[in-house]
């Protein structure tokens, strides 16, 4: 190798040095960068150093000042938590058991001056009954017509679970993240011996009941004008080759006017994937930075918005790369929120939010896009820092549209707290059975994330 670079020109050989320094800084970066996801606090809210005195640029001492006061600056994003004002009042709506206790012995020569009220919660396990159907006959005396009473419409025609049982088990599985062989247990305690088999099948047939109402929420999703996007992964038995699995996903739909939310499953993460309901959708389309959504973005129809979250994800990743320059964006990105703050805890229309945010956030938008147009010059592409500016550089229209609209939402978060039930339970039940399966978990993801909203 040494002699190799004897042979080569003065300036081959400043070219060799110079991409091997460059893939060291880069080496060097991801190292940090994954030593910090492994050993450093996973959120992300930032704050500036306090401690930092020096900043690695070339600028007079009065900026140098000015930089070192904006990176003093704190934004503090966790709410504050209100004094303790002591031990939370009990529900209201939960029905009260009285239990009237009396001091023992004689209290004919006492008289009652006041009772002292102590309550606490209490829980009565989940009770399994038989809810048996006794219908009559009546026969006309002269034997010519017989009259019974119609049997009420149960959920899976002739089976033994009824609609309550069957809520508990969806609850179960898909929002409790409770396989089917722990619901087994479940009832095993209680001396209800249930086959697998027999389970599976009340949880496949009760889903199928829900696949028109399931057609109706596709319908109306395709309707909304203003959608967040994302996907996530499941793994689902591959048929063709046993014990393997194939990686799916589910694609997420969130309406945040209407606050209606779907799933749709898919065996791939293709840009094909997204066709039955991007194919046609005119509107705001918010997602992260994945590369197939671009394509739906660039449609005549379409307002692509990017996410504000994800690209603070990016600066987060170059702190230890370049600290100085990702704490300078990280803080100018902290005003963006601090006014979203500020609009949503006045409760502002989206006329007013509008007008908020061009007074406020333009401003910070539009000095934030001018140093990144010169500071991206002096960066490495492969570089930690490069690379989030690159991410904000490639996406800076999108991440600004949502000045347009007051009802658009500066992030993608939305959907992503809409997907977080999947993954806890794919960490449960590990897989779904099959592609048909896993679109039948699809619906009732759904709705139940639908129900949170409205919560």
């Amino acid at each position: 190798m040494e002699k190799a670079l004897e042979n080569l020109s003065k300036e081959d050989l400043i070219k060799v040095i110079s991409s091997r320094d460059e893939k060291i800084d880069y080496l060097e970066s991801q190292l940090a960068m994954y030593k910090r996801m492994q050993f450093g606090q996973k959120r992300e809210r930032f704050e500036g150093d306090p401690d930092q005195t020096m900043l690695p640029f070339n600028v007079e001492s009065a900026k140098i000042e000015q930089q070192q006061e904006e990176i003093k600056e704190k934004i503090e994003y966790v709410r504050k938590r209100p004094n303790h004002k002591g031990r939370a009042k009990l529900p209201a709506h939960l029905p009260m058991e009285e239990i009237e206790i009396h001091p023992e012995g004689d209290l004919s020569q006492m008289v009652c001056i006041g009772k002292e009220i102590t309550e606490e919660l209490e829980c009565e396990p989940a009770k399994f009954y038989i809810k048996r159907y006794i219908r009559y006959k009546y026969a006309a005396k002269d034997k010519s017509a017989v009259a019974i009473a119609e049997l009420p419409e149960r959920v899976i025609d002739k089976g033994i679970p009824g609609a309550g049982l069957l809520a508990m088990i969806l609850t179960g599985k898909y929002q409790d993240h409770l396989p089917l062989y722990r619901q087994k247990q479940i009832f095993a305690r209680e001396n209800i011996q249930i086959a697998s088999s027999t389970i599976e099948g009340w949880t496949r047939q009760a889903l199928e009941k829900l696949e028109p109402l399931y057609e109706q929420l596709v319908f109306q999703t395709k309707s909304h004008g203003y959608l967040q996007v994302d996907e996530t992964p499941i793994k689902v038995l591959d048929s063709d080759k046993k014990g393997a699995t194939h990686q799916g996903y589910y694609w997420v739909y969130h309406a945040p006017l209407e606050g209606t939310v779907l799933f749709d499953y898919s065996p791939t993460r293709g840009g094909i994937a997204a066709v039955p309901i991007l194919g046609t959708f005119k509107g705001y389309l918010q997602t992260d930075g994945y590369g197939v959504y671009e394509k739906y973005g660039k449609k005549k129809e379409v307002t692509h918005l990017a996410c504000w979250a994800h690209a603070r994800r990016e600066f987060e990743k170059a702190l230890d790369n370049d600290q100085a320059r990702a704490q300078k964006a990280l803080l100018m990105i902290q005003q963006l929120y601090a006014v979203e703050r500020r609009v949503k805890d006045a409760k502002l229309n989206a006329e007013q939010t509008k007008e908020c945010r061009l007074a406020e956030s333009l401003s910070v938008i539009n000095e934030l896009g001018k140093w990144i147009f010169e500071e991206i010059k002096n960066t490495l592409p492969k570089s930690q820092i490069g690379k989030a500016m690159a991410y904000v550089y490639a996406r800076w229209d999108a991440l600004s549209a949502y000045l347009y609209d007051g009802n658009l939402h500066i992030d993608n978060n939305l959907v992503e707290n809409a997907i977080r039930p999947v993954a806890l339970g794919r960490k449960n039940y590990l897989f779904a059975g099959s592609h048909e399966a896993a679109q039948r978990a699809a619906m009732i993801y759904s709705f139940f994330a639908i129900c949170k909203k409205i919560e």
